[in-house]
Parts: structure tokens; C-alpha cells; sequence
């Protein structure tokens, strides 16, 4: 901008000189006064002559007093803009008023070396019996602005260092977890198959650092998804004995496991949240219970209460000391009372902390060192319930009991393909594979009946999906046939499956005893269960 749209006025010395003295005030007083401000000041007449500058102003257009004094106000603006400025300031005198100069403009002042630099201007009319002046007062903003450039150009560089990240997250979510789902697919094939008590031991541990390298895994994930701002919830209502049926068997299994009760009880409240989002929060702080209680149990309670489901999860461990109720919510951060437990990654409750502040589901946490803890979870509830009705899942391990029927599976990752293959095989399916939704397209063209089942990753060859791939199959026979779809993806699985009727979300890597619990109910009914 150039010193247009308003003009900053200039005057005669001797005239303020004068009028100084009508008003019975020192001069050496008002020019103290003009000198100890902190920014450039100008005074003009209503020709556009400098009539008074102060030491600032000097300083800050390089100028002595004697070369600007007397001299019109344009031999301060670069010279493309001096001939607009004068009507700009003919403009002003006519109406003027206090106002900031070329507001919502980039002003531009020349220095008398002839560098420009950018400037704010406020201007002041001052009339008096000998005639009407303009001051005004001349900041150099060039700091803020190299500033604001910085600031903005930062701001740039987060959205770019975000979108790349966002990106990272979803290769991430499917790439790494591809080779962790196959290993846990053989694993699953294995256990079916190996005989030997020790072979099956090994199993068992391996199974066990599976576990261990898929929760850290999508820990990790989780926490860079949520920072990143990845996780947006997909709001439902939902009865909240869903989640508690179906985590409390597998809370009964790790708690078992170290010889702990673990108890649950009934709930009818129906509840408004992400049934993923809020069942991750539920599994983090149980599965923090367990680790943290070598005695006793863990208890879950669901109590409806001032329209809020009141979820408390209550352990009989260390507990926590008082000092560290709000470290514990830290990344990495694990307890260091005695007798607790150094497994994990101090990941579960910054989770906890993420998700909940997401959800907006308020978390409390009460606790004395040596008898327990008890962290409490406020749900919003939906008034007057409502009727559901949901397949149980039965996830008992039954090796024993053998599966039937077709199963198609889409899979591009050839190892991940074959070790679907091999634990489906192994449980007595028959398996049909494609890699994407054109070649399930041409496959089912070839086959001598229909599926009982289909199984689908998301992200499929070509950029086609696993909606696609089950739009299409299903359409080929007229049948809602029953569907399982696959994905590390699962913020827009999520969005994008659930427009699918009789068809289940699995997160990757599948529990493989879970995934063929499923596959039996659905193969004999028809019908996948919800859970």
C-alpha cells in the first residue's frame, strides 16, 4: 500500500509556533512532549508541508529536521505513489477525522536512502485559530510484519507436515499392519493344525508376543492418529450392554490368566458415542487394571445417573499416589509403586486422556497406593432407550468344530492371502481368492455355487474397495450375502461400510478365534453377528 487512501497533513513550525502560544501553553514544553514520544510523529499544514517532526521521525526516515521541514509529506512515499497521495490528501482535509490511515491497506514509506519500508499511520486533525493541521503518528512495522510472514509461512508448513503425516497414518495403518496380520493368521492356522504338546506350547508363546507387538503397534497408531487429528467419532446410539457383553468375555480371559476375578454388571442404559472410539477407552483402562493388580480383581460397573451412564472401572492393585493422578495420562509414563507391573508402554491412558477429551466423555480418577484405583467415565445417555436386537457372539475356542461352506476372500497382499488361505482352509472352509473388486468380478463368473461368506480388505489392487468388491459379488447373486471387511483404515471403513447391510467391521490384526466364531454364525445363519 502506499501512503494512499488518506493523507498524513504537515504544517509550518512558526504557525504552530504561534498557535503554541495562543493557547498560553510553553513550547519548550510541547516539544518536550512531541520528543518523548515513542513513536514518529509529524505534523502538517493543510498544503501538505511538514510543519514539526520529532526526533523519531528523523531517525526513522533518515532525514535532518532541516530537510524536512517545510517539504511536502510525498517525498516520504516511494515515488509510483506521491501523485495519488496528493488527492488522497486533498480528500482528507475536506472531511477529516481521527482515523487510522489506509485502513485494511499495506502502507509503504521511503527512507531518504531510498529504501521502502511498511508503516502504520493514524491521523489527527488539530484545528486552531491560524488554520487546521493533521498530525500524525508513523510506526514501523517491518518487524511484525517479517514476523507475521514467519508465522504464516510456519502455519504452512504444519498444514503440509500434517497432510504428509495424515498420509504416513494411513499407509501406516494398512502397510504395517499387513505383515502382523499374517503372522497372526498362521499363528491361528498353527494352533488348528500342530498336534505336538510342545510345538503347541510354542505356539501359545509365540501367540503371546503377537499380542504383545500388535498392541504396541496400535498404540502407536492410536496416539499419532489422534494428535494429528485423524480420529473423528461416528456418533450412534447403541445399547451400552454391547460393549459390556462383549469386553467382559475378553477381560474374563486376560484376568483368569493371572488368577484375578473380574466381574460385570448388566446395564439397559442406551448410550450416544463411538461404540470403537468409547470400546478402546473401556479396554485401555480394564486391561490397565489387570496389569496393575496381582490380587483380588477388576470390576466394571455401569450405573445411569443426571443423564450420564456413569462407567467405573475398580481394581483392587498398587494404586497411585496423589502426586502422579495426572502424570499417569503422560505418554510412556508407568506407575513406580512397588509390586506393579513393568509390562507395557505407558500408551493405554494417554489414550484414555485423548479419547475421552475427544468424545467429550469426562474421566475422573480416584486412588490409594496399595488397595486400588477406580477411574470413572460420564457418558451422555439417550432418553427412552429403544429395542435391540443382536446375534451373541460366542468366542469359546472350538478347534474341535469345523466350519463349512464357500468363502471368497479379497486380498491384494499375497502372503496375507495365503495365510487367510491356510486358517481357513484349516477350519474346513472352502476358499476362493481375487485381489480386487474386477477380479472377484471375474471370479464369480467361474465358480460352481455361491459363497457363504465374503472377506474383504478395504484397500484393494487398482484402488478399488472391499465395498465395491461386496456391492458387486452381491449383486451378482441377489443375496445380502453375509461380509466381513478388513482394515487398519477404520476411520473411513467405518464411514464407508456401514452403508453395507449384514456386514461386520474388523479391525487389523484380526483375532483369529473371534474372526472364525464369527464366520460360523454367519455361514450357518446368514447373518454376521454385530459384535
Amino acid at each position: 500500500m502506499g501512503l494512499d487512501e488518506a493523507p498524513s497533513l504537515i504544517m509550518d513550525e512558526n504557525l504552530l509556533s504561534t498557535y503554541i502560544s495562543e493557547m498560553g501553553e510553553s513550547e519548550v514544553f510541547f516539544r518536550n512532549l512531541l520528543e518523548s514520544a515513542p513513536d514518529a510523529m509529524i505534523i502538517v499544514d493543510e498544503t501538505g508541508q511538514m510543519a514539526l517532526v520529532n526526533g523519531q521521525a528523523m531517525r526513522m526516515f533518515g532525514y535532518e529536521r532541516d530537510e524536512m521541514l517545510g517539504q511536502k509529506i510525498e517525498i516520504l512515499l516511494p515515488e509510483p505513489m506521491r501523485k495519488k497521495h496528493v488527492g488522497y490528501r486533498n480528500s482528507y482535509s475536506n472531511t477529516p477525522t481521527l482515523r487510522p490511515m489506509g485502513q485494511d491497506l499495506d502502507l509503504i514509506a521511503k527512507r531518504k536512502d531510498g529504501s521502502e519500508f511498511p508503516v502504520e499511520i493514524s491521523l489527527s486533525p488539530v484545528k486552531t485559530e491560524s488554520g487546521r493541521y493533521i498530525s500524525s503518528v508513523i510506526r514501523d512495522v517491518s518487524v511484525r510484519r517479517q514476523m507475521e510472514r514467519e508465522i504464516k509461512a510456519a502455519r504452512e508448513e504444519a498444514v503440509r507436515a500434517n497432510k504428509a503425516n495424515s498420509a504416513f497414518l494411513a499407509a501406516a495403518s494398512h502397510d504395517l499392519r499387513q505383515p502382523v496380520q499374517a503372522l497372526s493368521l498362521l499363528n491361528g492356522a498353527l494352533r488348528r493344525t500342530v498336534k505336538d504338546e510342545r510345538a503347541l506350547l510354542m505356539v501359545e508363546n509365540q501367540d503371546a508376543s503377537l499380542t504383545a507387538m500388535t498392541n504396541l503397534l496400535n498404540s502407536l497408531l492410536d496416539i499419532s492418529r489422534l494428535d494429528a487429528g485423524a480420529v473423528k467419532p461416528e456418533w450412534e446410539d447403541f445399547p451400552m450392554q454391547r460393549l459390556v457383553d462383549r469386553l467382559s468375555r475378553e477381560f474374563g480371559r486376560q484376568a483368569q490368566g493371572k488368577g484375578l476375578e473380574f466381574s460385570s454388571e448388566s446395564s439397559e442404559t442406551v448410550v450416544r458415542s463411538d461404540p470403537n472410539l468409547l470400546a478402546e477407552v473401556i479396554t485401555n483402562l480394564v486391561s490397565n487394571a489387570i496389569r496393575y493388580t496381582d490380587k483380588g480383581g477388576v470390576r466394571m460397573t455401569c450405573i445411569e445417573r443426571g443423564g450420564q451412564c456413569i462407567l467405573k472401572v475398580i481394581d483392587t492393585g498398587v494404586g497411585i499416589e496423589a502426586d502422579q493422578l495426572e502424570e499417569i495420562f503422560r505418554e510412556f509414563h508407568q506407575c513406580k509403586l512397588p509390586g506393579s507391573s513393568k509390562e507395557g508402554f505407558g500408551l493405554g491412558l494417554a489414550i484414555v486422556r485423548r479419547l475421552t477429551d475427544l468424545l467429550d466423555h469426562p474421566i475422573q480418577v480416584e486412588s490409594v497406593p496399595g488397595k486400588g484405583s477406580s477411574f470413572t467415565v460420564s457418558i451422555p445417555t439417550v432418553a427412552g432407550g429403544g429395542n435391540y436386537v443382536e446375534d451373541k457372539l460366542d468366542d469359546k475356542e472350538e478347534i474341535g468344530e469345523q466350519g463349512s461352506g464357500l468363502v471368497i476372500l479379497i486380498e491384494d497382499d499375497v502372503s496375507v492371502a495365503d495365510a487367510w488361505g491356510l486358517l481357513l482352509e484349516a477350519e474346513g472352509y472352502k476358499v476362493a481368492t481375487a485381489a480386487s473388486a474386477p477380479e472377484a468380478n471375474a471370479l464369480i463368473q467361474h465358480i460352481s455355487e455361491p459363497p457363504n461368506l465374503l472377506i474383504s480388505d478395504f484397500h484393494l489392487l487398482d484402488g478399488s474397495t472391499g465395498v465395491e468388491a461386496v456391492s458387486l459379488i452381491r449383486k451378482f447373486y441377489g443375496a445380502e450375502i453375509p461380509a466381513f471387511i478388513v482394515s487398519g483404515d477404520t476411520s473411513k471403513v467405518v464411514k464407508d461400510a456401514r452403508l453395507l447391510d449384514n456386514c461386520t467391521l474388523m479391525s487389523k490384526p484380526v483375532d483369529t478365534t473371534r474372526l472364525l466364531a464369527a464366520a460360523r454364525i454367519a455361514t450357518r445363519s446368514g447373518s454376521v453377528p454385530q459384535d
